[in-house]
């Protein structure tokens, strides 16, 4: 029987090791893409769905991606809020500058859909109307036993938006729309828009036959509401 030399077993011993090397590091390679591949994917999928979930207007998305808050820009932040209400549309500039808090929160509840349905619960003449009834009523009552003496001479800037100061016990959130001037606003609300577009259908609204409650004997609802960065 031939003897085979120590280097032709060392030659031998390499090629049997050479595929299992190989083979090795495919797998590596190969797993390695594969979960850069899913996780790919998966921001993908992510960025998707929150980006769904934000309210659009004629096409246009109204928000930077929220998954990446650190590349929002303040120019990229809505800078409006349209109520579709069955008496037409009514365009809100928001103060974001004056009232970052109410504003984001506002802007949460939106895309929430939380004003889907809401109801104009209470309607003063040539005053204010109000959205939810869980807010400041004494404060319509006072502003409706003034509404005589108030300038009812209605001006773009005069059609003020605002929410109570006071807690809300049950934890909703109302807002008012004031289309006159009122001497103590800023001492029961705190302002975070006004109305830029729509003040006819404010108008309307308030035209509306209310019960000795100021509210109205028809339901007026709030559709839907859309942010938007411009009108």
């Amino acid at each position: 029987m031939a003897k085979i030399k120590p280097q032709a077993l060392l030659q031998q011993s390499k090629k049997k090791k050479g595929p299992s090397r190989i083979s090795i590091t495919n797998i590596v390679i190969y797993t390695l893409a594969l979960l850069l591949l899913v996780f790919v994917l998966f921001s993908a999928y992510r960025r998707w769905t929150l980006r769904s979930e934000i309210p659009s207007h004629n096409g246009r998305s109204v928000l930077e991606d929220a998954a990446f808050p650190g590349s929002i820009k303040n120019s990229d932040l809505p800078r409006f809020a349209t109520l579709d209400t069955g008496k037409g549309s009514v365009t809100i500039e928001l103060f974001k500058a004056t009232a970052p808090t109410v504003v984001d929160q506002f802007m949460k509840l939106c895309q929430d859909g939380y004003f889907k349905g809401f109801l104009f619960s209470r309607v003063v003449k040539h005053s204010v109307i109000q959205a939810g009834a869980s807010g400041e009523f004494d404060a319509v009552k006072d502003w409706a036993l003034q509404r005589k003496n108030l300038d009812t001479s209605l001006k773009q800037e005069e059609f003020m938006v605002g929410t109570p100061k006071a807690k809300n016990e049950q934890g909703g959130f109302d807002f008012f729309i004031v289309s006159a001037q009122i001497t103590d606003l800023n001492e029961k609300l705190t302002v975070f828009g006004r109305v830029a577009k729509g003040q006819d259908v404010v108008q309307d609204i308030e035209e509306v036959e209310t019960d000795e409650q100021y509210q109205p004997k028809s339901p007026i609802e709030i559709m839907s509401v859309t942010l938007l960065q411009d009108m």
